[in-house]
């Protein structure tokens, strides 16, 4: 096992443990914080009614991953509407009206509801990709990039050594047939963010503030494995965007 700390981090140890490896983990911590958070509890509820393995359907399972204003929410809606298939987001809508509330909450505490997230709506994967293609809009990559890049200080180079296990795949969990990775210049995104004009979210306000943690974040997803993350420069027009997607949707799934 790789075990050696990179110069400015906390050391490889304790960001494994900030990522919950499995669904015994996730349950644990909210567990903990029951008492405390109502919704913890709410939440906790939700995944014990989840089967401990769950089997994907025949039809694709397709994840859309990257920063905000890189494209996601425009081209999930074109490719399920393309493929007739269905669209699922992370945090899952059973639990997203409880979002800002855990992300009040201190580090451990919040990423247990992300990834409690992922485990939920695995449960949803499992039942409609027996259906119809799915299409989803982050899923664990999202909990795993921003983890590492929050625990991890300072550059890149900083970061867990490539092949390092916190970048694979958590046995538990619904595995997807492919994963995009949108990316788009730091300049044009910025442009995206301001025309839409919406309040910027914590997290949107630390990659703006800090590109150090913006760079982090980007690497440790281009560093995921089993699946790893397909890039598609989000740059060009929708039209573009959405003919590359599903040329390599068609490369890699069955349909």
């Amino acid at each position: 096992m790789l075990g050696r700390c990179t110069p400015g981090s906390p050391g490889l140890q304790p960001l494994r443990r900030a990522l919950p490896p499995a669904a015994p983990a996730v349950r644990r911590r909210l567990r903990e914080c029951a008492a405390r958070i109502p919704e913890a509890g709410a939440v906790l509820d939700l995944l014990e009614k989840c089967p401990e393995h769950q089997e994907k359907g025949a039809f694709p399972v397709v994840v859309f991953e990257g920063l905000d204003a890189t494209g996601k929410t425009t081209v999930t809606q074109s490719v399920k509407d393309t493929l007739n298939g269905v669209l699922l987001r992370s945090p899952p809508a059973c639990i997203s009206q409880w979002r800002t509330i855990f992300d009040d909450e201190p580090a451990p505490i919040r990423r247990a509801f992300y990834a409690a997230g992922n485990y939920i709506l695995a449960s949803e994967i499992a039942k409609a990709s027996t259906l119809a293609p799915v299409i989803i809009d982050r899923y664990w990559h999202s909990t795993a990039a921003y983890t590492i890049a929050t625990e991890i200080n300072g550059k890149v180079q900083d970061l867990p050594p490539v092949h390092d296990e916190v970048y694979q795949w958590p046995e538990d969990l619904l595995k997807p047939d492919l994963v995009f990775l949108l990316t788009v210049d730091p300049e044009e995104r910025v442009r995206r963010l301001q025309r839409r004009g919406l309040e910027k979210t914590k997290e949107e306000a630390e990659l703006e503030a800090n590109s150090l943690f913006r760079q982090r974040v980007e690497e440790s997803y281009r560093r995921m494995v089993n699946p790893a993350c397909q890039e598609v420069d989000a740059s060009h027009s929708k039209e573009e965007v959405l003919k590359t997607v599903l040329q390599l949707i068609k490369k890699h799934c069955a349909l």
